[in-house]
This record gives structure tokens, sequence and C-alpha cells, in this order.
């Protein structure tokens, strides 16, 4: 085999890519860049990160063959009905953070209090380790939140140290386990960068550098199942989308899938609205704020989108009053979002 100089080689007619930038590679070169400030501590953990991300795909992979489908036979502290691949998606994560020495704090959606671990960790994980389970049973994608915050000096490691807004978030993102595992990546001020599980290398390609979301898309996806309970805002919106009132205007198509992890990823690649609005069945919300709406509306910020409340509040900028508080989100497009709180503000709904 030849090489081209620059990092690819000719196999007949057929080129091969040998300068492959992987996860671990791509955190690495992170760290260098930022120098002597750099401890290793977060490139630590996040190593211990992909570890849960790789071993929670392959038992997604293997579920139907070795009966881990099916409810497990109790609920989680959100009232959710936990499937087997929940318990064990949270167990991995649980004893991933714990053994990696750098974590102090873990707050689960499978656990009732926050975790506190031995040690002096500097950072705090909050996750749902696997988002959209109850689709599994349907071989439909699900996927993996998370957010790290860090710890201030001299932090005791409490559930009340939880409680910030996402603008504290240093980084998030999510997996999402389809046809491949892909990892989407963010960091505090940074770009967004998405990487695919090579199975046969057992390591997290990047493939999706820099990831833009298109500024405005007719898509849009939400349970409309909802709508009898939806406010008038929000009925309004979505009308006025449906049946555009300006002449030659289209209206906007459907696309949703019921995991929040597939359809963000979705909306981040194609662009367009995900929304899941509070309404009066929960007039707080449905989605869990500190692992749910933080992580993922930092991804769309960074990523040139918008996210925001039901009451139109930047969503990173909401405070939790506990560590499984609710609240509604309408993300996406920087523009779909914009025709979102300009609705909702000719209704007089304004964000304070």
């Amino acid at each position: 085999m030849a090489s081209n100089g620059n990092g690819g080689g000719h196999h007949g007619d057929s080129e091969v890519k040998t300068d492959i930038i992987t996860l671990t590679r791509f955190l690495t070169e992170e760290q260098h860049r930022l120098g002597p400030h750099a401890t290793g501590d977060f490139t630590l953990l996040c190593h211990a990160l992909q570890f849960s991300f790789k071993s929670i795909a392959y038992y997604i992979r293997r579920a139907t063959l070795i009966n881990l489908i099916g409810l497990a036979g109790s609920s989680n502290m959100t009232g959710d009905d936990q499937k087997k691949l929940d318990v064990i998606g949270n167990e991995i994560f649980v004893n991933t953070m714990r053994g990696c020495g750098k974590v102090k704090v873990l707050v689960s959606e499978e656990e009732e209090e926050a975790i506190i671990f031995p040690g002096h960790g500097k950072y705090a994980v909050v996750c749902d380790p696997i988002d959209g389970s109850s689709n599994l049973d349907a071989g439909v994608s699900v996927g993996t939140i998370f957010g790290i915050f860090k710890l201030d000096d001299g932090a005791e490691g409490k559930a009340e140290d939880m409680l910030k807004p996402g603008t504290e978030l240093v980084a998030s993102g999510f997996t999402m386990y389809g046809a491949s595992a892909n990892l989407v990546l963010t960091m505090k001020g940074g770009s967004v960068n998405g990487f695919t599980l090579d199975t046969a290398l057992g390591e997290f390609i990047l493939t999706h550098p820099d990831m833009r979301i298109p500024k405005s898309k007719g898509i849009y996806s939400v349970n409309e199942g909802n709508s009898l309970y939806w406010t008038e805002p929000c009925k309004a919106y979505f009308e006025s989308i449906k049946y555009p009132q300006e002449p030659g205007s289209k209206p906007y198509s459907a696309r949703y899938i019921g995991s929040m992890v597939a359809d963000a990823y979705r909306t981040l690649c194609y662009g367009g609205l995900f929304a899941y609005p509070a309404d009066k069945k929960s007039p707080k919300g449905k989605l869990r704020i500190l692992y749910e709406c933080a992580p993922m509306a930092m991804v769309m910020e960074n990523a040139g989108g918008l996210a925001v409340t039901s009451d139109q509040r930047r969503m990173l900028e909401v405070v939790p009053e506990h560590i499984h508080d609710r609240s509604g989100i309408f993300m996406g497009s920087y523009d779909e979002v914009t025709k979102v709180t300009d609705v909702f503000k000719k209704h007089g709904v304004v964000a304070k």
C-alpha cells in the first residue's frame, strides 16, 4: 500500500482512510489545546462515559437474544415503568462513574436520590441512561442523554449542589442507539461534534465534525395526541404551521418518533422544531430539566439553534427546584423557535 502523504492509502481503486480521529484522540487533543490548565480529570471522566455508551449499545443489540426486553417489574422515580434495560443501563452508569474516581455526584432518572460517591471527585454527572425505553420492544431507536457539571470548590457533594441552570454545564450530549450508535458531544462555548461507533474497532469515530442545525426547515415533531390539553398559544402555533395563511406557503411536515433522542438527532441533522410543551394535563411539562432539557438545549444552542420553555424563557437559564423537576420545551432551528416565541407573544406569553 502506498501512502498518499495525508493519512490515506490506496488499495486498488478504493481509498482506505488511515488518519482516523477517534473520540479518545479528540479528547486528548482538546486536553493538549488547553495546555497546563488541563488536569486530565475531565478526559478520564469522558473515557468512562464512552465505555458506558459502548456497553449499553452492546446490550441493546443483544436485547432480544438474551431476554432483556420487557418490564422489570418496578417503576422509576418519575413514574415510568422500568424496562430490564433501564435497570442495566443505570447500573452501568453508576459503576463506571464510581470507578473513574472523578465524579462526586450522579443524578439518574432511575434513582430517587442523588448518588454521592466517596473521594474527591470534582464533577457531577446527570443522565437519563436509556431514554425512550418504552419503544425498545418495537426496535425503535432509543438513547442516553447526559450532562456534566463542575462542582464549586469546597462543595460537599449534595443534591442541592445540582440545582444549577444549564448555563453551568461544562459538557453535554447524547448517544442514539439505532442502525448505529451515534454520539453527539458538545462542550461549553464549543462546537457540536458527532461520532459513530465502529463496532469492529470498538471506537467512536468522528464522522460529523462541527455540526450546525439548519436555520429554518418546515418540519415539526410533537405528540399531537396531547393536543386536546394544549394551551391556546400552543394550539395557535401548530395551527399556523399546519394551515398557513400566507399565499404560496406550504404546511409543515410532521415527523414524530416518540423517542426524544431520535427526534432531537433528526432535528439537529435536518432542521425543524421538536416540542414537548407543558399542557393542562402536565402543567409543569413532562421532560426533566436537569438530565433531558438542559443537556439537549446546550447541544441545540451550540449548533446554532434555540431552546425555550413553554413560557418562552431560555431553557438553559432555568433553575430546577429539585433534581427531577420538569419543564415544557421547544427546541430546534433558530428561525423555527423564533416563530414559536412570536406566536406566544401575540397571545400575551412573554419571557420574564
